[in-house]
């Protein structure tokens, strides 16, 4: 059988976007006095931080649970639970990193978006070296990583500076 060339880009499209695997990641975590405030692996100077298991980044929890999303891992709770005492107070960063661990064999990262929800602190002169932190835990480049940041209009708890939300898309592709 003879294949034209849109046959042809059609079954190469086919066979490439089977390799492709989306996960999203959402996560919230109310503000806690006496707690430094930690975002995608940097400490942002604010009178509060947040409220977790960890230290409650839910920047990289976000991206933690899409890479697993997309991988079909399950989810943060279910690797890193609140149930494993190993995991308390620890960097989200570390998390990051031992969540990679498990997939990076089989998947390599496309590209990941984000974005953080808050009302206060500004984050954008802290975006850089958040991504900076988080493509370095991933040994992936900046640039396969992008950051945004908006407020929540000063509704819900957000908006009343009660906690921060992020969510996250990753793509993944198969090695």
């Amino acid at each position: 059988m003879q294949y034209n060339a849109l046959q042809c880009f059609s079954i190469s499209l086919r066979r490439f976007m089977s390799k492709l695997r989306i996960g999203l990641g959402y996560d919230l975590h109310p503000f806690e006095r006496g707690k430094q405030l930690t975002l995608g692996g940097v400490k942002i100077p604010f009178h509060k931080g947040l409220e977790g298991h960890s230290d409650g980044d839910c920047l990289t929890h976000s991206i933690i649970d899409a890479l697993l999303g997309a991988s079909g891992n399950g989810d943060i709770g279910h690797i890193f639970g609140v149930n494993r005492p190993e995991y308390k107070d620890i960097m989200s960063i570390l998390l990051l990193e031992k969540a990679y661990a498990l997939i990076k064999n089989k998947y390599k990262i496309i590209n990941i978006d984000s974005i953080l929800t808050c009302e206060e602190p500004k984050l954008s002169g802290y975006i850089a070296l958040m991504k900076n932190n988080l493509s370095g835990a991933l040994n992936i480049k900046d640039a396969q990583i992008n950051i945004k940041s908006t407020t929540a209009k000063k509704m819900g708890d957000i908006g009343k500076v009660k906690a921060i939300a992020a969510q996250a898309i990753v793509l993944l592709s198969l090695r």
